[in-house]
């Protein structure tokens, strides 16, 4: 019989015997289990509601918070957008004006509309380099530029080919 079974699965005896001895030990062990016990346990159901209402509270919490969290990254992305001068999407109110032309522009009597036109420039930063001039004097180099917060060294080589300095004798 075991030949037959074989033949028919493709395994070889010893592995059919195993597999037999298997089925067997766990048969046995399930009717332990069931005569130990008495009989099957029965099919139990558990109220959720609690643990339902307390994931509704915590996701709830979290879309509070991730919201808040939201908020504020919109709010620091605003201020940032205000010190590069970036418009918001879809704007429409103001004419897009054309850079300056190089060597155009004194920086020691430019002024803010002036400053906003240079690359990478927005207001605040205009205002800063209005204060820096103002704070110390005049600028008697472009370099000084860099003291203003707001321009690195990239940022400073994107805009130096359209400033001078006015030399008086």
């Amino acid at each position: 019989m075991l030949e037959k079974i074989s033949k028919k699965i493709g395994f070889t005896q010893t592995e059919i015997k195993v597999i037999l001895f298997l089925v067997i030990t766990f048969l046995i062990g399930y009717v332990i289990k069931i005569y130990k016990e008495g009989s099957i346990e029965p099919y139990k159901s558990y109220d959720y509601s609690t643990e339902d209402s307390l994931f509704k509270y915590y996701r709830d919490h979290a879309k509070s918070n991730l919201e808040a969290e939201k908020q504020k990254e919109i709010t620091k992305f605003d201020s940032k957008a205000k010190v590069l001068g970036l418009k918001p999407d879809g704007f429409t109110g103001e004419k897009i004006l054309p850079p300056p032309a190089e060597k155009s522009i004194d920086i020691n009597s430019a002024d803010l509309e002036t400053l906003i036109r240079l690359p990478g420039i927005g207001e605040i930063t205009a205002q800063r380099i209005i204060e820096l001039r103002t704070k110390k004097g005049k600028f008697e180099s472009l370099d000084e530029l860099m003291d203003v917060k707001g321009i690195g060294k990239s940022k400073f080589s994107k805009i130096e080919k359209f400033l001078y300095i006015k030399t008086t004798f």
